[in-house]
């Protein structure tokens, strides 16, 4: 384990070569000339060897000093870039960026605005993971996550919640034409439903449609389940079944006429999508770039 006395003590030896006496080495250091000489005497005795030949009118590194500064002078070098490096990411967008994405943000909303994101910042590389669950964001190294729902109970993660879309009940012109079109909301339960998977609970999430106060419970019943965005919408464009998707994202498929809004006098129902990120202290600059970007596009 790195000794940070020690690293102090090396520090303060280099500062006194460079300059030549202790007089200027404290100067430089805004220490006094006596707390510089007793941190060459720590580190001589620290490490076992004399450093410096010291006398009232001159100093000079020993054998031992001038091998043992020759060998640590091109760390202090790497440990003064290394530092230098991290404190710009905090101002700097660049390095490796890890996204663990909901799988239908990634596809639908992010990855054709990729583009932009990274035209607007060329020293960054980013890795994208989906997945439908969040997990641990720090051990698994993920920098910042995108998920849609609510904000976990006890979550020790940091959240902005970046954007509300509409939960919209939409079915294929195929199917309307096979089986007819639902008028109210009660008759849902005559037709077949694309149930999607609580991945909490492992059952199909319950229907439901809003307007203003007014909230209608859906009994739905189908013989899909399925856990993932994009199974469910390519389900549904197929004429399979009725779905209950997130309106973001929907607009070319509701612009064409591939998809059909049944209830669109029931806007009510709406779910968060939120950017997760482990500390608010001392947070990258790429994570801020990537959020803002989030919040840009997600409209």
């Amino acid at each position: 384990m790195l000794d940070g006395r020690l690293l102090t003590g090396v520090s303060v030896l280099a500062a006194v070569v460079e300059s030549g006496s202790f007089a200027r080495a404290a100067e430089a250091l805004g220490l006094t000339a006596s707390g510089v000489s007793r941190a060459v005497s720590r580190l001589e005795g620290r490490i076992g060897v004399r450093l410096l030949d010291r006398t009232t009118r001159s100093l000079r590194l020993t054998d031992d000093g001038a091998r043992f500064y020759e060998q640590v002078v091109p760390l202090l070098g790497g440990i003064e870039e290394a530092a230098s490096y991290a404190a710009g990411t905090a101002q700097a967008v660049r390095g490796r960026l890890r996204v663990n994405a909901d799988p239908y943000f990634s596809r639908l909303i992010l990855a054709p605005e990729l583009g932009t994101f990274l035209d607007r910042y060329p020293d960054l590389q980013l890795e994208i993971i989906t997945r439908n669950e969040i997990g641990d964001l720090v051990a698994d190294g993920m920098d910042v996550a995108v998920r849609f729902g609510e904000i976990p109970a006890r979550s020790a993660l940091i959240s902005r919640q970046l954007f509300r879309t509409r939960v919209i009940t939409v079915a294929a012109p195929t199917y309307l034409e096979r089986y007819g079109r639902p008028r109210l909301p009660a008759d849902l339960g005559d037709h077949t439903c694309i149930q999607y998977q609580d991945p909490l609970t492992g059952k199909p999430f319950e229907w439901e449609l809003r307007r203003g106060a007014e909230v209608v419970p859906i009994a739905t019943r189908g013989r899909i389940l399925v856990n993932d965005a994009g199974t469910t919408l390519a389900t549904c464009l197929a004429g399979i079944g009725i779905a209950q998707v997130f309106s973001l994202g929907m607009k070319p498929y509701l612009d064409s006429g591939q998809l059909v809004d049944l209830y669109p006098d029931w806007p009510g129902e709406t779910f968060p999508l939120h950017c997760f990120y482990p500390s608010r202290h001392h947070v990258p600059a790429k994570v801020r770039a990537f959020i803002d970007f989030c919040a840009e596009i997600a409209r």
